[in-house]
């Protein structure tokens, strides 16, 4: 074996599917594949669908004439990085699941188990857009909104399994209800999905938070409040995070990204207008695309590997 020859199994496991790679100790990706979740199957047929196609990208990377070092897997939800435990998911059901343990079982390779957002933010900090920042707050917008406070090249678990949670940040005491049961938490009003809700509870008609991002471009009034609402809700919420974590580079993720300018441009101006000491932070788009968990999957896993060979 020679280290070109090395390759990490990386999973990424999302409520509808899962981007699975082969991925080179340098973040190279050798070979990728899709797999569908299909969570309604419930979490111990999703468990078992993981495990097979770990062992069958191990199997591939063997076929070709390379050499599996390690396994990475990464869930959402809440995580023990630790213990490698799945402790909570709502999209995949899964509860208290030892995945790392299972997959180390079947694959009998180092394994470790990640949180999505997390395991994203340690790609981008050190492979993509937050690359030499040293501080990065990366922040994925879609669904829900989460983060990762990455410092040197290594990302905060917290106590619990649970730091990050920037979308439960109050922003709006009287503001919609959010899923967690708090109302006026940050993803209930800047979320994607929570622009897409918010304008159809005005106008009537359903949208999407890019068709909302399009037509207050275009100059609809109310889109533009209802995009300038989340705006400005987004703004407080950074804000907040940088009040916390004073980092140089907060990097923007998720579905929300890909307004660009139209997200960017009104976002950096009514930051700069909250920071009163706080050293006004860069704030850029992710680099990695739907690539960074599946990167951070593996990144993850080299870590624990090279700590087992300590």
């Amino acid at each position: 074996m020679t280290p070109g020859d090395e390759v990490v199994v990386a999973l990424d496991v999302g409520g509808t599917g899962m981007k699975c790679a082969l991925v080179r100790p340098d973040g190279a990706t050798v070979h990728a594949e899709r797999h569908a979740t299909d969570a309604a199957r419930g979490p111990e047929a999703v468990v078992g669908t993981i495990l097979d196609v770990a062992e069958g990208l191990a199997g591939k990377a063997r076929a070709d004439g390379l050499t599996p070092v390690a396994c990475g897997i990464a869930v959402p939800g809440v995580v023990d990085e630790a213990r490698g435990v799945a402790v909570w998911s709502a999209n995949v059901g899964f509860r208290d699941v030892p995945l790392r343990d299972l997959a180390r079982e079947r694959l009998g390779l180092p394994t470790a188990l990640g949180h999505d957002v997390r395991v994203g933010g340690l790609a981008e900090a050190r492979l993509g857009a937050g690359r030499d920042a040293g501080h990065v707050l990366f922040v994925a917008i879609g669904t829900g909104i989460a983060a990762a406070h990455v410092v040197d090249g290594w990302a905060a678990v917290g106590a619990h399994g649970a730091a990050g949670e920037i979308g439960h940040i109050l922003v709006r005491p009287d503001g919609p209800p959010c899923g967690c049961g708090r109302p006026g938490c940050l993803e209930a009003v800047a979320s994607a999905s929570a622009i897409g809700r918010r304008y159809a509870e005005l106008s009537g008609a359903p949208a999407t938070a890019a068709e909302v991002a399009d037509r207050a471009a275009a100059g609809e009034p109310l889109a533009g409040r209802v995009w300038r609402e989340a705006v400005e809700a987004l703004a407080d919420g950074l804000a907040t995070g940088q009040a916390l974590f004073d980092v140089a580079t907060i990097v923007i993720g998720g579905g929300l990204a890909q307004a660009g300018p139209r997200l960017f441009d009104p976002l950096r101006t009514a930051l700069r207008e909250r920071l009163t000491f706080h050293r006004e932070p860069r704030l850029v788009a992710a680099a990695l695309g739907d690539e960074a968990g599946c990167l951070g999957a593996a990144l993850l896993a080299l870590d624990t590997l090279a700590k087992e060979s300590r």
